[in-house]
């Protein structure tokens, strides 16, 4: 019923039962005790009624008030949504989703309608997807903001970089109900801090060189990261028994250093004449350049690390040999007339090192490989690989 005839219908019987109450209390002919008390009650009774509508009315009015303001905010806040200038998406933890704003349908290149159930990772470029669900399972585990740095594919466009800013939004038992994604298109940023890194490519020019002698051992600080501009460096620990292990070799272009491992016993040593530039640790963070730079750096000598375990993970020595002599091959061997040719000299003493062997057997060994063909030696003793498959 409309608030408002309530209220007027209930205004015009109160009127009429005080016309009538009033008329019949002043006819002389009718006794005051003819009045029926069921008619005084219905008049009082009529008060309270129009008291509680005019009450009523009010609350309504408030209600249309609230009302009104809670659509106005409504609406500002979806316009806020709407015409964000980053891109919205809400998803269950599945990463189904439910709403997007025009900003990500723009930046997807679809329609809103179309975005809405479909699976986040659908956008994802393929070789990432693995990446995006298992950070899915971690969010609705996790109350921590997440950053993601993907590549996003359009409908029907071209690969882009996005920034993911994502949280998990739980219920009152705390747990996971939906996620909530922001989207943001850094392509230009990348671009323009790829451009950077080539424009700065003497970042390293301009630090002062250290030079170290073939043999001398280069000095580890905790709170330093050398970066070799020339020539080659042996990472080597020490076992129980007092015996050398390599564990790495760093080129030129490639960083070591002591806060890059947890072992207890590390040592650089020059296997070449070498050119090093020292960079303290708390200068990567700040800086984008050096982090984009170094970055690569560091995943090429974690790799060189696996390959050395997985070959002195070999169970014969001369399988961890052969392997070695591939591995050595690819990181310093360069092309000559008969065959690829290693461009740093290796002792027996440093093969066996790596190899998890003695120097006496890498000396049997390579003789055995010498007299097969497979490996040879120029006048500087360089090994040379001939057959090595």
């Amino acid at each position: 019923m409309n608030i408002e005839k309530f209220v007027q219908r209930t205004e015009i019987l109160h009127k009429r039962l005080a016309d009538l109450h009033q008329t019949a209390s002043l006819l002389p002919w009718i006794s005051p005790d003819l009045l029926p008390e069921a008619f005084k009650e219905l008049h009082n009774t009529s008060k309270v009624v129009q008291l509680a509508a005019e009450e009523l009315y009010q609350q309504n009015e408030e209600l249309v008030k609230a009302r009104n303001w809670l659509e106005a905010e409504r609406h500002y806040y979806q316009d806020l949504f709407e015409l964000a200038p980053d891109g919205y998406l809400v998803t269950n933890t599945e990463g189904i989703i439910q709403e997007a704003n025009l900003t990500a349908a723009k930046l997807l290149n679809v329609s809103k309608h179309f975005l809405l159930g479909k699976p986040i990772v659908n956008f994802v470029l393929l070789e990432e997807r693995q990446q995006v669900r298992n950070e899915l399972i971690q969010l609705s585990q996790s109350d921590k903001v997440k950053e993601l740095l993907i590549r996003l594919q359009q409908r029907y466009g071209e690969l882009f970089y996005a920034a993911l800013t994502v949280t998990a939004v739980r219920n009152q038992q705390g747990k996971a109900i939906s996620l909530r994604w922001m989207v943001r298109n850094i392509t230009q940023r990348q671009q323009l801090e790829s451009a950077k890194v080539k424009d700065k490519s003497d970042i390293f020019n301009n630090r002062p060189l250290h030079k170290y002698d073939k043999g001398e051992t280069i000095p580890l600080n905790p709170l330093v990261i050398w970066y070799v501009s020339q020539g080659l460096v042996k990472l080597s620990t020490y076992c129980e028994t007092g015996e050398e292990v390599l564990i790495g070799l760093a080129t030129a272009g490639m960083v070591f250093g002591s806060s890059l491992t947890s072992l207890n016993i590390y040592q650089a040593t020059a296997l070449t004449d070498i050119d090093v530039v020292s960079i303290y640790a708390t200068e990567v963070s700040p800086s984008t350049t050096l982090s984009h730079t170094l970055l690569p750096k560091i995943k090429q000598r974690l790799q060189q690390t696996e390959s050395f375990l997985a070959i002195s993970g070999r169970r014969r020595v001369q399988d961890r040999l052969q392997h070695l002599l591939q591995f050595l091959k690819r990181e310093m061997g360069e092309t000559v007339p008969e065959g690829t040719r290693l461009n740093v000299r290796f002792t027996h003493e440093d093969i066996a090192s790596a190899c998890c062997t003695t120097r006496v057997t890498v000396t049997r060994l390579m003789g055995k490989l010498q007299e097969e063909g497979i490996i040879s030696f120029d006048l500087k003793k360089h090994i040379i690989l001939r057959n090595i498959d």
